[in-house]
């Protein structure tokens, strides 16, 4: 692919793998974090499934995301415990070996040392053939890369530090930049001139969202995309249609993205 041929965006799909995330004893902080760094690279996060330590699911969800999205960032399920299911399912996935892989072994054992590293602990550097490893600062089990799966941690401290390390290494789009507008305006009177404002932009993601603050209905309308200029642009004919309803709005400034 030449340098002019580069998508703007690439978009990407999130996987979240756990009992506890389903059960709602472990409230999900990870996915606005992540859906906050892969905008600021030009990834648009455009999935997001949360899925039980099932083998069956794993396997499922990872064959069906990975063929339809750029790329596919799973969290949860690699520690030393019996449900820790992950690399293994992700492997028959791939239709890959499951092997301890020597390097993730090393990394381990400088952690631990080799008197302390359990069997329970040993079972983190089982990975898949021929995937990559995610290093781990913080408690030096990897996460992995197989092709466009990256699977991390499901805790936060430890998913960042993985992330933060995965988003060296892949390819990212344009900045994607944002333009917040808000009014006093119910969300129906907007409707009918928001939908054909969609289609006169149809490369900028406009969205609207209701909200109540201190007793006073409002909304905000967000306007994302990667050019400047068609940013601006549709920005100033919202706000013409904001006017139309005898309001006045108020305009955030154009910035880089960083979630709506």
């Amino acid at each position: 692919m030449s340098e002019d041929d580069t998508p703007e965006i690439y978009k990407a799909a999130l996987l979240i793998i756990g009992n506890e995330i389903l059960s709602g004893r472990t409230h999900d902080s990870n996915t606005p974090w992540i859906a906050e760094r892969l905008t600021e690279h030009g990834i648009m996060l455009c999935e997001v499934r949360i899925i039980p330590d099932s083998a069956e699911a794993i396997i499922e969800t990872i064959n069906a995301l990975r063929g339809k999205f750029d790329y596919v960032f799973a969290t949860g399920g690699i520690g030393p415990t019996h449900d820790d299911i992950t690399a293994e399912s992700v492997a028959r996935a791939f239709n890959a070996p499951l092997e301890q892989n020597e390097e993730a072994f090393r990394m381990l054992e400088d952690h631990y040392g080799i008197e302390e590293l359990t069997p329970p602990r040993a079972k983190m550097s089982m990975i898949p053939c021929g995937a990559r490893l995610i290093p781990n600062p913080v408690t030096a089990a990897p996460g992995f890369i197989i092709e466009n799966v990256h699977v991390m941690a499901g805790v936060p401290r430890i998913m960042q530090a993985m992330l933060d390390y995965v988003l060296q290494t892949i390819k990212a789009g344009k900045p994607i930049l944002s333009n917040t507008v808000t009014c006093a305006l119910q969300e129906s009177i907007l409707a009918q001139d928001l939908e054909a404002l969609q289609v006169r932009y149809p490369e900028i993601q406009l969205g609207s969202y209701p909200h109540y603050r201190g007793g006073v209905l409002g909304l905000s309308l967000v306007l994302r995309g990667t050019r400047a200029t068609e940013l601006e642009a549709a920005t100033a004919e919202l706000i013409g249609l904001i006017r139309k309803y005898g309001e006045e709005p108020r305009a955030l400034s154009l910035r880089t993205a960083t979630g709506t």
